[in-house]
């Protein structure tokens, strides 16, 4: 038994890549293909396989909008499933295709069925175990032939979707999307935020007449709030204890999160320190730091 990953062959990538995800039942592969959306894949499931072939025409009629493709394969195509190994032999002719095959150990696809209160889709009037012997006969060849096997037995589905993104993600892409949000607490909290800041410990530039009419995007209100007691601390420490949540968050799978940076407006204080943040957090491995000031310009 494979504890994690066996990958026969090399990997290619580029342009027109193609996944088949199929496997047992229970294996995961709903947690793969919801994965690979993640990792901006054009998911299909339970696609039947001589469905495969027209996707991958429709695919290259779109010139280029759809450069990674995957489709779920599996018995819940019932008696079409028989025909995806001479429908992948086909494609491999002229796609760059990879055959993902999922697997786990008997006890553990039993206990995860059972978790879910659901049959087995090839049981039957038998037992459980009696759908996964018959499925683990039918799908043997097609295992002996996939290119990456990946056995979930030990993996939470926070795991497996870990390496799926090991596997299949963009070498150019970020692991993780932060955005440093301002905004103004009178205008209520943003919903999506992960973590808020509050900056009303600082004075507020609105009362100084030169700089009411300013913003925190202009150097000097940024100068302004930055040389105020606190500021710097305040950004140095926050910048270190986001280091390791953010290193966290790319070891829980966790692609985006949001710092909302506040004060009373989103106009002056909160402007100027969340820009100053996103630059201390720029060189966080594996992060992609954005700026969005949600309430400025509001007054």
């Amino acid at each position: 038994m494979i504890d994690d990953a066996e990958v026969r062959g090399e990997t290619q990538s580029g342009t027109g890549e193609v996944l088949i995800v199929t496997g047992m039942s229970g294996a995961g592969r709903s947690t793969v293909a919801n994965a690979l959306e993640d990792l901006d894949w054009y998911v299909v499931d339970n696609l039947p396989p001589q469905m495969l072939r027209p996707l991958l025409d429709l695919a290259g009629r779109l010139g280029g909008a759809l450069p990674r493709v995957a489709a779920v394969v599996d018995v819940r195509g019932r008696d079409l499933f028989a025909e995806l190994p001479a429908e992948a032999q086909a494609i491999r002719d002229s796609s760059n295709l990879r055959v993902v095959f999922l697997d786990a150990s008997d006890d553990v696809l039993v206990r995860r069925f059972e978790a879910v209160r659901r049959p087995h889709p090839l049981q039957g009037s038998g037992t459980l175990v009696d759908g996964i012997h018959r499925e683990r006969s039918l799908l043997a060849p097609l295992r002996e032939s996939a290119d990456v096997i990946i056995d979930t037995s030990r993996f939470n589905i926070h795991q497996l979707a870990n390496r799926v993104g090991d596997l299949f993600a963009d070498a150019e892409a970020p692991a993780h999307i932060l955005t440093v949000q301002s905004f103004g607490f009178k205008y209520g909290l943003p919903p999506d935020a992960d973590l808020v800041a509050d900056m009303r410990f600082l004075p507020n530039p609105f009362w100084v007449d030169e700089l009411r009419g300013l913003t925190g995007e202009d150097a000097e209100v940024s100068g302004y709030v930055l040389q105020q007691e606190g500021a710097s601390e305040f950004l140095d420490a926050y910048a270190t204890a986001l280091r390791p949540v953010l290193a966290g968050y790319q070891r829980e799978n966790k692609r985006h999160s949001t710092v909302a940076v506040g004060c009373t407006g989103g106009k002056h204080r909160s402007v100027a320190m969340a820009i100053a943040l996103a630059k201390r957090l720029a060189d966080v491995p594996g992060v992609a730091v954005r700026v969005r000031h949600r309430d400025l310009g509001r007054e």
